[in-house]
């Protein structure tokens, strides 16, 4: 049988549709790099030293343009941040959003999630996982590309402490049913909302223009949090 971290490697849950960089963004990648970034080279990252103290830490998967990320670091400075994101010019206008906001609380890889949580990421050394309006695939051959499906999921679970917690959001209902499908099927999670239902939108997750398009276009958005238990 195909390992979680082999399955993930052969099917993307993303395409490079990347943009032009806008030269902020092409001049954050080149001096900023060093500050906030950590290079994608298969080493176990050691969240102590990065950081240089002892504190919760969360991880975004796929931050787009970082703004939802940078808020919640600003808003939130006992804690440390990960953000991994495919897209350089997402990753551009994150590093910038840091250095304009003097935010230190945060770090920045440019990679493929999939594989840095297999390799990188240490196991039971994540507080929280955030994933925030992933590509909903919404074409139904394409549903096996989708980022949550059960190998992925048990992989998070081996990266989360015993009682951290997982929380998706997303604009499609159908991926939205999926998200609540997969998760509710999942060894060791349980939904904080009770079995089957969505969590209101925690505070800490702001609102971002990508969501307000959105909500005027008469999208709805749905909030699964689910803990890790065991």
């Amino acid at each position: 049988m195909a390992s979680s971290s082999n399955f993930h490697r052969r099917i993307r849950s993303f395409v490079r549709r990347e943009g032009r960089l806008t030269a902020g963004q092409a001049r954050a990648l080149e001096t900023l790099w060093p500050r906030f970034g950590l290079d994608a080279d298969g080493a176990k990252l050691d969240f102590a030293r990065i950081f240089g103290r002892t504190a919760p830490v969360i991880l975004e998967i796929g931050f787009g343009n970082g703004e939802s990320l940078a808020v919640i670091a600003e808003n939130h400075p006992q804690n440390n941040y990960i953000g991994i994101e495919v897209h350089r010019p997402g990753v551009g206008s994150l590093l910038l959003r840091l250095e304009e906001r003097e935010i230190g609380n945060v770090r920045v890889m440019c990679h493929d999630a999939s594989e840095v949580v297999s390799s990188q990421i240490p196991d039971e050394s994540l507080d929280t996982v955030y994933l925030f309006f992933p590509d909903p695939w919404p074409k139904k051959k394409h549903h096996k590309r989708r980022l949550i499906q059960a190998s992925f999921v048990q992989l998070l679970r081996k990266k989360l402490k015993v009682g951290g917690r997982f929380h998706m959001a997303t604009d499609w209902k159908d991926y939205a049913e999926h998200m609540m499908a997969v998760m509710t099927g999942a060894d060791g999670f349980t939904n904080v909302a009770g079995e089957g239902n969505y969590s209101a939108k925690p505070e800490y997750r702001p609102e971002t223009k990508f969501e307000r398009r959105g909500l005027n276009k008469g999208h709805g958005v749905w909030d699964l949090v689910f803990l890790r238990e065991s």
